[in-house]
């Protein structure tokens, strides 16, 4: 295995989490991309081009290339991509045709798609990640059109390896795809742990300026998927009147600004205006920072491929209270590293705020258990792992589409 084209259509690994589309995703194929580049398999990752003056290519380290993709207007709402996946698919075929890639590792849907175009042109394997699924949304009552379900129940029974982040999401590929599991492979992320890592609290919050009180946060995001409304109420339900909830993250999605403007509705209706604080979406390795100062980190997603945010906060040392969903099911030992919550009431999200808040010995040997946990998480690891799928998926025959 020499050459790898990662697709990632809709978001640049480039972009900022936190901003417009850009997530955990983006940070998934920034971080694996460069230990893959380091681990000698030479990357382009291809993305569409989102604004007139990106360069068309751009050198991130030896072995690691952004290649920006001319394909419809800069400006182009998610909701309408889909039509411009062919002339992505084309423009990339003819890039890869004269570069030589060995295989095309596909991220998210979108680019599922275009790596299923892209298979047929070339001949080539097909390894696909799509770190969300629109049955599993919808089932959490966050429906997707079907044509996507659709789209994705096809890119699955062409691909050649349907990655999985954990054994719970491999459960739902098999469950609502029928994808056969003998083509799933589990590669867990990893988490950076030159940045993310244990630190003082008081430095960090002298450095950001968080004061004493109590602090919760909430990285992510501002959708409806990602809950976080229960964070504004368990932070009201809160015994501890003078905790403080920081929020970093802005509107995402087509619901975004609609779910900004319900947040701070709630907010004013539940008398907490003074303790939430509403912080810009932050550079990556920046938010370190915040982990450090926060006491407990809160992930309420509604459903969740993985949760890097839980990972990285874990590194951190801080605490986590998290939706008993998806990945978070595996990043978060219940009672050893924080909570896991079936329930969605922020009242039961108070109580166990308050358990951690009220008993540091209790919160001081969870953040020792979460950072020795989350240590175990590596981007060598998952790029070692990903090598060896990559060259198995090469050395075969491929995986006929219908």
């Amino acid at each position: 295995m020499q050459r790898l084209a990662i697709l990632s259509l809709h978001t640049s690994p480039l972009a900022q989490p936190g901003t417009g589309d850009g997530g955990g995703m983006n940070v998934y194929v920034r971080e694996l991309v460069g230990a893959l580049a380091q681990a000698g398999v030479e990357c382009r990752a291809y993305t569409r081009r989102w604004a007139d003056d990106l360069p068309e290519r751009v050198s991130i380290e030896p072995g690691f290339e952004v290649v920006h993709v001319p394909a419809g207007p800069v400006d182009v709402a998610k909701e309408d991509l889909p039509q411009h996946v062919q002339a992505f698919s084309e423009w990339v075929r003819d890039d890869i045709a004269d570069w030589g890639a060995d295989a095309i590792h596909a991220n998210y849907w979108l680019s599922g798609v275009a790596g299923l175009q892209l298979k047929q042109m070339l001949d080539l394997p097909l390894i696909t990640t799509f770190h969300t699924l629109a049955r599993v949304k919808a089932e959490n009552g966050d429906p997707e059109p079907e044509s996507r379900a659709r789209a994705e129940g096809e890119v699955m029974a062409c691909a050649d390896v349907v990655l999985a982040n954990c054994v719970a999401e491999a459960d739902q590929l098999e469950e609502f795809y029928f994808t056969p599991r003998d083509r799933i492979e589990i590669v867990p992320p990893g988490v950076d742990q030159a940045f993310f890592s244990p630190g003082s609290q008081a430095g960090a919050r002298h450095a950001i300026g968080a004061g004493t009180n109590p602090l919760l946060l909430f990285v992510g995001r501002i959708q409806p998927l990602k809950g976080l409304d229960v964070a504004v109420g368990a932070l009201a339900a809160s015994e501890h009147t003078d905790a403080q909830l920081w929020v970093i993250g802005g509107a995402s999605g087509a619901q975004g600004e609609a779910e900004l403007a319900r947040i701070k509705s709630l907010i004013s209706d539940l008398g907490v205006t003074d303790r939430v604080r509403f912080v810009p979406p932050q550079p990556h390795h920046l938010l370190s920072t915040f982990y450090r100062a926060a006491d407990i980190c809160l992930v309420p997603s509604r459903s969740e491929s993985f949760g890097l945010v839980a990972l990285e906060a874990s590194a951190c040392g801080t605490p986590v209270i998290a939706s008993a969903v998806g990945g978070l099911l595996t990043l978060v030992d219940s009672g050893v590293t924080g909570f896991l919550m079936e329930e969605r009431d922020p009242e039961r999200w108070a109580a166990h705020v308050d358990l951690l808040l009220d008993d540091p010995l209790l919160a001081r040997r969870m953040s020792i258990s979460a950072a020795a946990r989350a240590r175990t998480y590596t981007w060598s690891t998952s790029a070692g792992r990903l090598r060896r799928i990559y060259a198995d998926v090469s050395s075969r025959a491929l995986q006929p589409c219908n």
